[in-house]
């Protein structure tokens, strides 16, 4: 009996090496989700505000240094930057638990540690998408994408539940020890991959302002990508308010345990999961504009669920919202990253990847300072609400572009394709 198949992907020994890097950093970090916060709620007993601002701290980087990292990934190898940052991330987690054993912890050091890990995965996640269509066949985008989301989703199903154990076994900060573990092992995967990578183009002069500003222009005047980045800003804006501070509403309002918190994150990333095994089929049946707008429509309403759930018996519709929203993040996120990789030229990936950062998540500090400060203000729940309305009309920019009419991935165009300047601004 043959347990897997013995073409594509599958006997890609180099992508296999990325899939198991990037497999075992994500399972890590779904442990430090749950674990970081909780730190922060049950072993130094943060208000709300606190709370949401660790959100708004752990992506503050994405405001402050998308851009420029574009630039550099553009001009550098991407695989040392992968390596980099992962081993910066595992030294700074690592800081935590040792600071906890020494009786030195406070909400300041969460805080910079949060920034540090940010501000290494800004570098991290513009390289490794800029990095994945280098590695390989542009044919191979979509069946590599979505390999990569169900390791995503496999590790959004057993990470908070394992992180909900080891927080009530061993205490928060050091359950954080197992995601700086799964830092260095992707690290060691990366370093083993063997095929070159193509040099960078030369910046022949170019200043970085210069290219960052290309970048930039090429997404905010392309057709697609414009339309694409205005509704996940939305949705992560308005999400982020309500996520800021999930957890402390879980904890404090329908009183959750920690293990009860992780089943129940790990029960509702089985959405995750079956999203990640359909992905392919979703854009080939109805097309890939229309699977990327129908997907985001579906996240705003899930969050309802969480809303109105009532305190005697809140589990299973805090399982309901994350399993609807995480199946709508995995058919959007799939299909979107696998359209821009399939058509923006090469030398802009970096770029692209950057600037779409730099505004789509660029949002995610602000909107889970905002949630943190409603909070303060109108109370949780209320504050949910808010959130859980803003996120359902993130789809609304989708239905109104060209994207609602491509039913198949484009073929790659030219940078002469789009609108860019052609003198674009230098530095002095």
């Amino acid at each position: 009996m043959r347990l897997r198949p013995r073409t594509g992907l599958w006997r890609h020994s180099d992508f296999l090496k990325l899939w198991s890097a990037q497999s075992i950093s994500q399972l890590g970090t779904q442990v430090s989700v749950l674990a970081i916060p909780l730190a922060a709620i049950l072993v130094l007993h943060a208000s709300a505000f606190e709370v949401a601002s660790l959100n708004t701290v752990d992506f503050l980087p994405f405001l402050l240094f998308s851009l420029p990292a574009g630039v550099w990934v553009d001009r550098l190898p991407r695989r040392p930057i992968l390596v980099l940052a992962d081993a910066g991330r595992a030294v700074a987690l690592t800081s935590i638990p040792v600071a906890y054993a020494l009786g030195g912890l406070t909400i300041w050091q969460l805080y910079a540690v949060g920034f540090t890990t940010g501000t290494l995965t800004v570098f991290f996640d513009v390289s490794y998408q800029s990095y994945l269509p280098s590695l390989v066949e542009r044919e191979q985008l979509v069946d590599g994408n979505a390999k990569l989301e169900i390791s995503r989703s496999a590790a959004q199903v057993g990470g908070p539940g394992l992180g909900g154990v080891l927080v009530g076994l061993a205490s928060a900060p050091y359950a954080i020890l197992v995601d700086a573990a799964s830092y260095v092992w992707s690290a060691l995967f990366i370093l083993s991959i063997r095929r070159p990578e193509s040099a960078p183009e030369p910046a022949s002069g170019r200043s970085v302002r210069g290219e960052l500003w290309e970048g930039l222009r090429y997404l905010v005047g392309h057709r697609l990508w414009r339309p694409i980045s205005i509704s996940i800003a939305t949705n992560n804006f308005f999400s982020n308010v309500a996520w800021a501070i999930l957890l402390v509403y879980a904890v404090r309002r329908l009183h959750l345990s920690p293990e009860l918190i992780g089943l129940a994150l790990a029960l509702g990333s089985i959405g995750a999961f079956v999203g990640a095994v359909v992905v392919r089929r979703v854009p080939a049946r109805f097309g890939v504009g229309p699977a990327i707008a129908g997907s985001s429509w579906l996240a705003g309403p899930a969050m309802l669920l969480v809303v109105f759930a009532p305190v005697s018996f809140p589990v299973p519709f805090l399982i309901g919202a994350i399993a609807i929203g995480e199946f709508s993040i995995v058919i959007f996120n799939v299909t979107a990253i696998s359209l821009v990789q399939s058509v923006a030229p090469e030398r802009m990936l970096g770029r692209l990847n950057a600037s779409r950062r730099f505004i789509v998540w660029g949002v995610i500090p602000v909107g889970s300072f905002a949630g943190g400060l409603m909070a303060s203000w109108i109370g949780l729940r209320a504050t949910l609400l808010v959130g859980a309305i803003g996120q359902s009309f993130a789809f609304v920019p989708l239905v109104f572009s060209p994207l609602r009419s491509v039913r198949v991935m484009p073929e790659p165009e030219e940078l002469s394709a789009v609108s860019i300047p052609r003198s674009a601004p230098t530095d002095a």
